[in-house]
């Protein structure tokens, strides 16, 4: 046999090339893989890759410096399994790395991620495509990308996932979504809740946890409450509540079931369980102050129904709440506060914080924390609304400084509720002034002029409680508060522009403050309002009224009427009238006007700076004057008095007049006096009477220099006040006073005039002489000798305010001007049992001075109209 020969090898073709092994110790090197086509070297890449990011942050960041991240973004979707496995992972752990997340959000990778939380693949792929979703979804950007990718639906149903990874990194992304709106949302439609509730059961706390944090966010919804709730979610919570060994969960669970509470049903169905009772041992028996806090919340939720107060009331919360105000942790005293403040709805309860709690509370308005001054203010202004004695309780705690204090803080919460206590206490008058004299009305400035409208609306309504007397009223214009409170009229706010109202109807209560706030533009925003149907209240109205009554100069201009409260004073003069929207001008401008061809401006002022003139024939009379020229309020109540004797039971006699003067009285009087008195008598008196008025002239002339401006002086018109208050005032009878005043009036201002020389009557060229003497448009009234229908009627208003005479002042047209007076008319028949409804009459001043006309008279009508 030949020997065999072996068979040599087949060479491989020239074009395949041959297999290499290559160790690479650089990661630049390992990037560079990441481009290749081969499969097996890309899962080997990656596998190093992924191992490499693992070891720490400094190692991830080299990665996105080489350009790692592109490349591994579009292995992200290669066919091969293992490929796209590995780079999942690598992107699971890259993503915690803020600017790898920048990136991948620039790269739009995103519906990449969440397509492989699909239901065939890999158990791991899902665990590192959520983890990379839950790192991702930590940043609002990349929430709203996820949710408009689809991924929140996937995520749920990993949450039924196998593996304990998964579940967490689902949870946890799911946390993270719904702290946005429209993510919340969208979770009842996705039925989230039953998956979430499972979670309770896992072995792995972290998921527990997160189950109740995301409870925790999404019952903030009512929809999600109803189905937690129809998903027995409140037994799954008192369970882990009843857990001692699952104490770490009781901090979420609480703030669940407190955010649950809102909702009616929930609400019945703890009381079933006896869930509030459980509430009330976590909050007293607690030492964790977070567990404290949300317990506290809990029972706050509760409160807000009266069965619910009640029993807590039963349970002697308040003890409880009164304990967690002493708490070292800021979160339990807010909580605490909220508490009593839902909690003192409850009467009883409000009595109970009376001897205990309001101390605690107003020792927290001096933290250094604002939301727990905010809360602590918050309990005092529920405490004190409506009841004096928490009021008082909290005013002896010195709690007034403090709340004065807040009205400067920066959040506005508490201002609003620093106010509300300030107002609750200013009801009591001794408090009131305690607040007052502290500069309430500076502290107030800042929170009138906040863009915060209950903040406005309550400093306005502080304003009002405060503002109640002149000194207030003063220093809340010397501190400049009129302007930012007459804004606020301005306001679209119902409730702002109706405190504002009402605060301005407080400051006009004096003459001086209406007059400023006038000047300042107030009375023409409330006309304005006024005029408006919806943005009218009957604050705006009184306002507007009590503007005018306390500025009756600018009254009579505007309505041509002056009822008979309305009682002029020394400053008043009459402009003539003027239209809505014309400016009228203040007095002192007009005196330093040059003299016009303007209606003249009427003026009465009986003021000085020296005392009236001691009298030395009737101390009565001299105390009338006395009171006539410092003020007509005395006189006003005494003339009251008399009037209403006179109504009930008039009287034939008449007393007799103090002075003897013909003009003052009606001619039977002087008679019944001349038969009365001697002639040497008359004489002494008169010569006594020309002393005591030659006084009064040099009274009323020579007052005090004084450096401010001043009206002009009427001695005329001081005379005239000191003649009708001695020889008119006397009189008992009220009709024969009006008669001798008319008289009195016609006298002084020319006399009787008759009706077919009324046109004869050159009154015109009299005040035009005055107005020349005077260089000045502004006329005293007493300087007038010659006057007319609306010359007579303002002094006759002027002298009838000065010694109680009730009469009105009415303005016609073309230049007419007329009194009304009430008076009981004895012919007519009374109501049963009361007196009888009195007439109104004209008083007649030109034709028949003295004479009355009854207001609906034809011979009444003439002396208005003709």
């Amino acid at each position: 046999m030949g020997k065999k020969i072996k068979k040599e090898a087949e060479p491989p073709p020239k074009d395949v090339f041959d297999p290499l092994t290559i160790e690479s110790k650089k990661v630049a090197t390992v990037v560079l893989m990441l481009n290749s086509p081969e499969e097996e070297i890309l899962a080997k890449a990656c596998e190093a890759i992924y191992k490499f990011a693992l070891k720490g942050e400094e190692n991830k960041t080299t990665l996105l410096e080489l350009g790692a991240v592109e490349p591994l973004t579009k292995l992200l979707t290669h066919e091969d399994k293992i490929v796209r496995r590995n780079a999942t992972m690598i992107f699971g752990i890259m993503a915690s790395n803020n600017d790898v997340k920048k990136l991948l959000r620039e790269l739009d990778v995103m519906n990449s991620v969440i397509a492989q939380l699909a239901p065939e693949e890999e158990v791991v792929i899902h665990e590192f495509a959520s983890l990379c979703l839950a790192n991702m979804s930590a940043e609002y950007t990349s929430k709203v990308q996820i949710f408009e990718h689809g991924g929140l639906e996937p995520l749920i149903r990993l949450l039924s996932s196998p593996d304990p990874d998964v579940k967490k990194n689902s949870i946890e992304c799911i946390y993270n979504l719904v702290q946005d709106f429209k993510c919340r949302a969208t979770l009842p439609e996705l039925n989230a809740i039953p998956p979430i509730l499972e979670l309770f059961k896992s072995e792995y706390p972290i998921i527990q946890l997160l189950a109740l944090k995301t409870l925790g966010v999404i019952t903030n919804d009512k929809e999600s409450r109803a189905m937690l709730r129809d998903n027995q979610g409140m037994d799954h919570l008192i369970k882990i509540l009843e857990a001692k060994e699952l104490n770490d969960l009781h901090i979420e669970a609480l703030s669940v079931i407190a955010n649950c509470l809102e909702d009616m049903d929930t609400m019945v169905q703890i009381q079933q369980t006896g869930g509030l009772k459980k509430l009330l041992v976590f909050a007293e028996n607690s030492t964790i102050p977070d567990i404290q806090k949300n317990a506290a919340k809990a029972i706050t939720k509760a409160a807000y129904d009266p069965e619910n107060r009640k029993f807590f009331h039963e349970q002697e919360v308040e003890k409880c709440l009164v304990t967690l105000l002493g708490s070292e942790s800021d979160g339990t005293k807010i909580a605490a506060s909220q508490a009593i403040s839902v909690m003192c709805e409850n009467l009883s309860s409000k009595e109970f914080f009376n001897h205990q709690g309001i101390p605690q509370l107003v020792q927290l308005l001096k933290s250094d924390n604002e939301e727990v001054r905010e809360a602590a203010a918050l309990a005092l202004a529920n405490l004190t609304t409506c009841n004096p004695t928490n009021a008082n309780a909290a005013a002896e705690a010195d709690g007034i400084d403090p709340l004065i204090n807040i009205l400067s803080s920066k959040r506005d919460g508490a201002v609003a509720n620093a106010a509300t206590v300030l107002t609750n206490m200013a009801m009591q008058e001794a408090l009131r002034v305690s607040i007052q004299s502290r500069d309430i009305m500076h502290a107030l400035i800042g929170p009138l002029h906040s863009a915060n409208m209950v903040v406005q609306s309550k400093a306005a309504l502080t304003i009002a409680a405060t503002a109640c007397d002149v000194e207030a009223r003063a220093e809340l214009r010397n501190s400049g508060g009129l302007e930012p409170l007459i804004e606020l009229l301005r306001s679209k706010n119902d409730e702002v522009r109706r405190h504002a109202s009402w605060a301005v109807m407080v400051c006009a209560s004096d003459e001086l403050m209406a007059s400023e706030l006038c000047r300042l533009g107030a009375l023409d925003i409330l006309e304005e309002i006024n005029l408006s149907v919806s943005r009218k209240n009957k604050f705006s109205e009184v306002a507007y009224n009590k503007l005018l009554n306390n500025h009756l100069s600018l009254k009579y201009s505007q309505t041509g009427y002056l009822s008979s409260s309305n009682i002029i004073s020394d400053g008043f003069y009459d402009y003539g009238r003027i239209n809505p929207g014309t400016k009228f001008w203040p007095l002192k401008d007009l005196c330093l006007q040059e003299p016009n061809d303007l209606r003249t401006v009427l003026l009465v002022n009986s003021k000085s700076d020296v005392s009236p003139p001691p009298s030395t024939e009737d101390k009565s009379s001299d105390i009338g004057y006395g009171r006539s020229i410092s003020s007509s309020s005395s006189l006003r109540r005494a003339s009251k008095e008399k009037a209403s004797a006179g109504f009930g039971s008039p009287t034939e006699d008449k007393s007799e007049p103090a002075s003897g003067r013909n003009t003052a009285v009606s001619k039977s009087a002087a008679k019944e006096k001349g038969s009365r008195k001697s002639k040497g008598k008359k004489e002494e008196e008169k010569l006594k009477e020309e002393e005591e008025v030659t006084v009064v002239l040099k009274w009323a002339g020579e007052g005090s220099p004084d450096k401010e401006w001043s009206p002009p002086a009427d001695p005329d018109f001081c005379v005239y006040v000191y003649e009708v208050t001695k020889s008119i005032l006397p009189i008992t009878n009220i009709r024969e006073q009006i008669e001798a005043l008319a008289k009195y009036v016609a006298e002084k201002m020319g006399g009787k005039i008759s009706k077919d020389k009324l046109q004869d009557f050159s009154w015109e060229l009299h005040i035009s002489e005055l107005k020349f003497q005077l260089k000045s448009n502004v006329v005293p009234i007493g300087q007038i000798k010659k006057g007319i229908f609306y010359h007579r009627a303002l002094l006759f208003k002027a002298l009838a305010d000065k010694i109680g005479i009730g009469c009105s002042l009415v303005r016609g047209e073309y230049g007419r001007a007329w009194n009304e007076v009430k008076l009981m008319n004895e012919s007519q028949k009374g109501v049963i049992g009361g007196l009888p409804p009195p007439e109104v009459y004209i008083v007649d001043l030109i034709f028949h001075p003295g004479g009355l006309m009854k207001l609906k008279s034809k011979e009444a009508d003439r002396y208005r109209f003709l």
